[in-house]
């Protein structure tokens, strides 16, 4: 399994921006699809956004499509999720996630098909 080491989370003002970062180990991570998944207080682990193993294409949960944006550079062995007007209820700790395989970024639409995680980053936005 691939190991990852997420940054970048803090405490942001609602309409703000954060940017998060995630890195692998190993020399396999373009064998990965990747996600982000995310867990508030009291709530169920949920989805996202997710990238295919080359870059070339993108999923995202419909409460974050077009406000977050994920992408991911093979050369560093890094994913990032760029967050943008952000909201009181994007508030949660955030968590990278690994998956082998190469199909669309579509098919990796639910944080039940990761299976390696890292430890999470918390991100609060207030209102």
């Amino acid at each position: 399994q691939v190991q990852l080491v997420e940054s970048g989370g803090g405490l942001v003002q609602a309409g703000g921006s954060l940017k998060l970062s995630c890195v692998a180990s190993g020399n396999t991570f373009s064998t990965y699809a990747m996600g982000w998944c995310r867990q508030s207080p009291g709530k169920e682990r949920e989805f996202v956004a997710s990238i295919n193993w080359s870059g070339t294409s993108t999923y995202y949960a419909h409460s974050v499509k077009g406000r977050f944006t994920i992408s991911r550079d093979n050369a560093k062995n890094t994913v990032y999720l760029q967050m943008d007007s952000l909201k009181p209820e994007d508030t949660a700790v955030y968590y990278c996630a690994a998956e082998e395989g190469y199909y669309s970024a579509a098919y990796y639409y639910t944080e039940k098909i990761f299976g390696s995680w890292g430890q999470g980053t918390q991100v609060t936005v207030s209102s």
